[in-house]
């Protein structure tokens, strides 16, 4: 796994020093590292798409999907060039892979390199043991044996260190100088206790395990709790601890039957080594090593430690992730083209109302698009209205020459919505044949077109209701689990 991450950082440089003189669209412009991965990107579309054109001439420099792509991306943004966006989605699209790829593959590195560092075994033969209260090692090991072509995995716990007889004694008299002051807690002395004790099960840095008794359990308790309140003279209580350390206190009696199975040569094998290994594990308990058995059966055996590297998993979610999110970034664009549908039928109403008063002012058609594009024109920073970005590219036509009746044809395509279509097919039977009801027929548009916005605002209430019917039921869960846990432990007393 630390080979084929380092394969992958090297194909980055390498990628990096192809990358350097790139240049980047004016939309996509970065500085600093991200501005490394977009010049990548930018390298990485120039040679994929050069190597397309020469093997589809025939779509004459792009496929059909890029077309479509092309054709979403001129509606979200009629002001820029097709090609141009098409280059900066995709060099967007490809960095942002590029992106997450190189940060798993760090992450998979540096886990990879943490588990070759956290190994165990020593010299190919030797365990380090935990000092006590450290905890045991839970180890994975794969033993080769000489003759046997099989390798056999044993996973083995490594116990902590345990304490001599010696160590022990001086661990007990160091606690028995040590408790009085732990058992103090408010009090002055223990001549003089008013509060409450403190008894501890445990001291740190110490390997005993302490258990307390009682002369008198009504006035201290076994948790160190005073009880003086109806006392009325002094009175003495004897508290007892109790060390345990292993075979320091005993009482422990296990009676169970235990039938041999019948093993295999692999499993026999196996049993044999496990045998061995906690008979020098006994041997060899209160040294800071653990030799390893070194044959089994006048054969050789050879250990290696099986290191746990989930670098691999983490690079396969990685490479899941990198791959939806490629995925995902064209799905963005329907989404956008979805918004720009529900918006510009939200601003019909609002266009059909204006060229209806512009007009009854005495406006010709022209005027009152170029009106409503210059109104627009001028509130800067304000939000984006597809309907208006185009009005405005209506306007330059107009500006350019175009004919009225081929501008607001070309205004009804490129919003690509039955209602617009059918206003611009209005605006153009009256400038071919003139017409009277103009005036009228668009107040009768505004009056409908305002009914279907009602219908489309009340679509999206519901459907805003939907999306918050799981939120809802969510919270629903957790009201009912503070109403119910109360009570069931109010049941429980």
């Amino acid at each position: 796994m630390g080979y084929l991450c380092g394969f992958i950082i090297v194909g980055y440089l390498v990628l990096v020093l192809l990358s350097l003189k790139e240049r980047l669209p004016t939309g996509c412009a970065k500085k600093g590292v991200g501005a490394l991965f977009y010049k990548m990107g930018a390298y990485i579309f120039r040679k994929v798409h050069k190597r397309d054109r020469v093997k589809k001439k025939a779509l004459r420099g792009r496929d059909i999907r890029e077309r479509q792509l092309g054709k979403k991306m001129l509606l979200l943004n009629p002001a820029q060039k097709e090609e141009e966006q098409v280059s900066i989605f995709y060099i967007d699209r490809y960095a942002t892979v590029m992106m997450i790829v190189l940060g798993g593959t760090l992450l998979c590195l540096l886990v990879w390199v943490t588990g070759q560092r956290a190994g165990n075994l020593q010299d190919g033969q030797m365990l380090l043991r935990n000092e006590y209260g450290e905890g045991d090692i839970p180890i994975t090991l794969k033993a080769e044996v000489e003759g046997q072509d099989s390798v056999e995995t044993i996973s083995y716990v490594v116990e902590e260190r345990e304490y001599t007889e010696e160590e022990a004694l001086a661990f007990y008299e160091e606690a028995i100088e040590r408790l009085p002051e732990e058992m103090l807690g408010e009090n002055d002395s223990l001549e003089d206790v008013r509060f409450d004790l403190k008894l501890p099960v445990r001291m740190e840095g110490n390997p005993f395990h302490i258990a307390w008794d009682s002369s008198s359990y009504h006035l201290v308790n076994t948790d160190g709790t005073v009880q003086n309140e109806e006392l009325g003279e002094p009175e003495i209580v004897l508290l007892t601890a109790h060390f345990t350390y292993l075979d320091r206190k005993y009482d422990y009696v296990y009676y169970v039957q235990v039938n041999p199975p019948v093993y295999t040569q692999e499993e026999q094998l196996r049993k044999d080594l496990e045998e061995e290994m906690q008979r020098t594990s006994e041997q060899s308990k209160n040294g800071r090593e653990l030799l390893l058995p070194g044959e089994v059966e006048q054969r050789k055996v050879r250990w290696e430690e099986q290191k746990q590297d989930g670098s691999a998993n983490l690079l396969i979610l990685v490479v899941g992730a990198a791959v939806v999110v490629y995925l995902l970034k064209e799905r963005e664009v329907d989404q956008k083209i979805e918004e720009r549908k529900t918006k510009l039928l939200l601003d019909y109403p609002e266009i059909v109302n204006k060229l209806t008063l512009y007009m009854g002012a005495g406006m010709t058609v022209r005027n009152a698009f170029m009106k409503l594009g210059e109104d627009y024109r001028k509130q800067e920073g304000g939000e984006k209205r597809y309907v208006y970005e185009e009005i405005l590219i209506a306007c330059h036509e107009l500006a350019s020459g175009r004919s009225e009746t081929e501008v607001y044809d070309h205004f009804g395509k490129r919003c690509q919505l039955q209602v617009y279509r059918k206003l611009c097919t209005l605006l153009s039977q009256n400038l071919r044949k003139g017409s009277n009801d103009l005036f009228a027929m668009l107040r009768a548009e505004v009056d409908e077109a305002f009914r279907e916005r009602q219908k489309t605002a009340r679509k999206l209430g519901e459907e805003a209701g939907t999306k918050l019917l799981l939120p809802m039921m969510l919270m629903l869960c957790v009201v009912m689990v503070i109403i119910m846990v109360p009570a069931y432990f109010s049941f429980g007393l």
